[in-house]
């Protein structure tokens, strides 16, 4: 295949994490070495700033900035959440697409982000096959919810598992430090998928962990849960409970919109904008069992908490930038990069694959229900032992006076290539 030369450019998209940087530093740094790669450029506010024509020179930065992506938490190029209309029923923004890709000569294009993002990846990938104009385009993930499909794990999830498992750990051990009944319920992110709640399982490795552990995988019974905790309150006086946002009934209601009006409330995806369940369910354990509980929603510090991140979600975040640049160079296009698990003697490796763009977009992976105990209220050992490797390692962040030294780009506007 012959060698396509010409600049290439990165967005990213969704919620951040605190290693999506480190993927995108390892996109930049890598073309940035590439002969083939005129331009290493950016787009601010994912694909929102190519349509915007918000394009800026990560090439212009200084070395230094660029270093301190790696221990820069969120997503430093900006974020959007927009989604594509298919191509075939509006054209409208990929022409503008193709146009911006023109101007500044875009010959390769790397986006950064969970399932809508490779959605919206596998739609530009498919309409850039229909036109005169060579580009290739490899998705980079990022998903705090590890629900990608065709990927063992993805980067963001790691540190996010490692910050929960320590948060719980840490109101557990400050749970039981009167001698009183005490009940606290934590709520956790995940949608559909109850990866994020069942890394809470991980405290246990360092205390009594959770009396239990509730994920959207499995309907949840409003009685039994009563009866449940019931049974263990006879024994325990203080009790710490873990939900993920996500949790539904047998007949598909969210737990959290118990006792309120539905307001349908929606992101641009169409998908339902979720939180309170933990004001939910500590309003309804309160009257039901006339206890003192107190309700903690850990929020955007899952996600944004580089603190406490994973050296080893660091590092695979970079590898994943790293090697989609190496792929798009020899030729591929329309993939995303995926990891594959090696456990060989007990010893964990992580190597980077490529998997199709279209059996990634729009699919979700869940918690399998074997990593589910029977009674549906708690994770397994097998779960623990899928996520213990990736938390292992601690990010050696640099400090300034007291506080974390992060990058601050100097944002130098693109200098088109063709007007």
């Amino acid at each position: 295949m012959s060698e396509l030369i010409g600049a290439c450019l990165i967005g990213q998209s969704g919620g951040p994490t605190a290693v999506i940087n480190s993927s995108a530093y390892g996109v930049i740094k890598t073309a940035l070495g590439k002969k083939c790669i005129t331009k290493v450029l950016a787009a601010q506010h994912g694909i929102r700033g190519v349509l915007d024509d918000n394009i800026i020179d990560m090439g212009k930065e200084d070395a230094e900035t660029l270093e301190l992506m790696l221990t820069t938490p969120a997503s430093l190029i900006r974020s959007c959440r927009y989604k594509l209309k298919d191509f075939r029923e509006d054209d409208t923004d990929y022409k503008r697409i193709l146009e911006i890709f023109k101007k500044y000569d875009i010959r390769y294009f790397f986006y950064n982000g969970g399932n809508d993002s490779m959605d919206t990846c596998n739609k530009i990938s498919e309409y850039m096959a229909t036109q005169d104009y060579e580009c290739r385009i490899i998705g980079v993930p990022k998903t705090i919810d590890n629900d990608l499909v065709g990927t063992d794990h993805c980067p963001g999830f790691g540190s996010s598992a490692k910050y929960i498992a320590l948060s719980v750990a840490e109101v557990i051990k400050d749970v039981h430090v009167y001698d009183r009944d005490a009940i606290v319920v934590i709520e956790v992110m995940g949608r559909h998928a109850g990866w994020l709640a069942g890394a809470a399982a991980l405290s246990k490795i360092c205390c009594e962990g959770p009396a239990f552990i509730y994920l959207p995988e499995v309907p949840f019974d409003m009685d039994q849960f009563f009866k449940d905790l019931d049974e263990f309150h006879k024994h325990h006086k203080r009790i710490v409970l873990v939900f993920s946002e996500g949790i539904k009934d047998k007949h598909g209601k969210f737990i959290s919109e118990y006792g309120i009006n539905d307001l349908n409330i929606t992101d641009e995806f169409g998908h339902s904008q979720l939180g309170g369940l933990a004001a939910t369910m500590s309003n309804i354990i309160r009257a039901k069992t006339g206890s003192k509980v107190r309700g903690i929603e850990l929020s955007l510090l899952q996600r944004c908490a580089s603190h406490a991140g994973s050296k080893t979600d660091r590092d695979e975040a970079a590898m994943a930038g790293a090697f989609a640049v190496e792929a798009a160079v020899s030729g591929e296009t329309g993939k995303m990069v995926a990891f594959r698990r090696d456990t060989k003697y007990g010893i964990y490796k992580c190597t980077p694959v490529l998997v199709d763009l279209k059996e990634v977009a729009n699919a979700e992976k869940c918690v399998p229900r074997e990593w589910i105990n029977e009674e549906g209220n708690n994770v397994t050992d097998e779960f623990i032992e899928y996520v213990v490797p990736l938390i292992q390692g601690e990010i050696e962040t640099p400090y300034e006076h007291g506080m974390p030294k992060y990058a601050r780009l100097k944002r130098i506007p693109a200098e088109p290539v063709n007007e």
